[in-house]
């Protein structure tokens, strides 16, 4: 039962970090449906002590779990499994990337969505393989090869590859 309920909170840590926003109002435990309160009953001692926006990001967080499929909270659950099992500077470097894929314009972060889509589509061992290409080019030959991509996906439609 502890790990489950540990799994759930952690979850629901996991959606936290990814939503975005803050709030100054905060929310009351009260204020909390009985199944946030139920999912989030190990907070409910210091919940007064969180700040405003942690506490709306918190009940957001619940919110969204709470409204996933088995399926879905399972892939939340198993997902900060993975975060929690980074160091620190793997950490650190995620929330940067993630910085900057927030700061690309929408079609931008359409177009990696869908390419990373495609890519996990593939079979398995074709991936690996491509994985292992690429990291064993040289790094001045990988940067010619990211450096011809971006200039392909800023290409205009209308105009010629060459």
């Amino acid at each position: 039962m502890k790990t489950r309920t540990t799994g759930r909170m952690l979850a629901v840590l996991v959606l936290v970090l990814t939503s975005a926003g803050a709030y100054a109002q905060g929310v009351s435990w009260d204020d909390l449906s009985n199944a946030q309160r139920e999912l989030l009953r190990d907070q409910e001692s210091s919940w007064a002590e969180l700040a405003p926006e942690r506490q709306e990001q918190i009940a957001l967080g619940a919110r969204r779990y709470l409204e996933m499929s088995r399926r879905e909270r399972v892939a939340a659950q198993d997902r900060f499994e993975m975060w929690r099992s980074l160091s620190d500077q793997q950490r650190l470097t995620l929330r940067q990337r993630y910085d900057i894929f927030r700061g690309l314009p929408q079609v931008q972060r359409d177009q990696l969505r869908r390419v990373y889509r495609d890519f996990n589509r593939l079979p398995a061992d074709w991936r690996n393989e491509m994985r292992r290409q690429f990291l064993e080019i040289r790094p001045d030959q990988r940067q010619r090869l990211i450096d011809r991509l971006r200039q392909q996906r800023t290409r205009p439609a209308d105009r010629p590859n060459r």
